[in-house]
């Protein structure tokens, strides 16, 4: 006897809206204040949803409540995402209908002025005494770039915009830049994020002078009235290595 084929559950634009972000259960649980339980009904359609009900999500995912509720039938909404059923997600991709949702890469909010003292309901981003505040739309890139292109995993990817003139033409202020937070040696010498004596990341080139004892790194800005300084290596924190800038024209 044929097995009947499981029910394909009603997912809600909830469920859909966190999927497209590449965002788990449990970060969004912790983004909105909402319980897990109260999110699981809300993504499977045991409440008929609201926008009140979905307020709370809007911020971290990016989306407005009128997105989520008419998801589908709102311009820009797709329910292509996580609707073959419970299948895992390799299981779907093997069957050719649809891929792993991207990772949702973070951008660090870096015209916003905590001072040390950010809200419980804002996402943060914890990097040793610092505390990063992260904007509330992130950016979301095709794994096949992040893998073949960036050589990197998706976990160790930030995205900073440039502020100032220092790292001209090479980087212009305005302009975005992927970087590498698993890689924080100053070497190869190119370009890497550091913090500054203010605590605040910047984009600058670096290069090791390993001739010098203790070692140190020269710190460069391609604009020329800019001057270069060195540092013991010690002295220097490195978020990430440079990887892309997302040019402006």
């Amino acid at each position: 006897m044929a097995k009947r084929p499981r029910p394909v559950p009603q997912r809600s634009g909830l469920y859909y809206a966190r999927e497209a972000r590449g965002m788990s259960r449990s970060e969004l649980v912790r983004l909105s204040g909402i319980s897990k339980q109260q999110l699981s009904r809300l993504e499977n359609g045991q409440i008929r949803l609201r926008l009140d009900h979905l307020k709370p999500f809007a911020t971290p995912l990016g989306y407005s409540p009128e997105q989520m509720l008419l998801w589908g039938r709102f311009p820009g909404t797709s329910t292509s995402v996580g609707e073959f059923g419970e299948g895992s997600r390799e299981e779907v991709a093997h069957k050719g209908q649809a891929g792993p949702a991207p990772r949702r890469i973070p951008e660090l909010d870096v015209r916003s002025e905590t001072g040390g003292r950010s809200s419980s309901t804002r996402e943060t981003r914890r990097e040793g005494r610092h505390t990063d505040p992260i904007k509330a739309e992130g950016w979301l890139f095709p794994d096949s770039f992040v893998r073949e292109q960036l050589r990197t995993s998706a976990e160790h990817l930030i995205v900073i915009e440039a502020d100032g003139d220092s790292m001209a033409p090479t980087i212009a202020s305005g302009e975005r830049v992927i970087v590498d937070t698993g890689h924080r040696t100053p070497s190869p010498d190119g370009l890497y994020a550091i913090r500054d004596t203010f605590g605040a990341i910047v984009v600058k080139r670096l290069q090791l002078l390993r001739s010098s004892r203790p070692t140190r790194v020269k710190i460069i800005s391609d604009n020329a009235i800019h001057a270069s300084e060195e540092v013991p290596v010690s002295e220097l924190e490195i978020v990430g290595k440079a990887l892309c800038c997302l040019k402006l024209f």
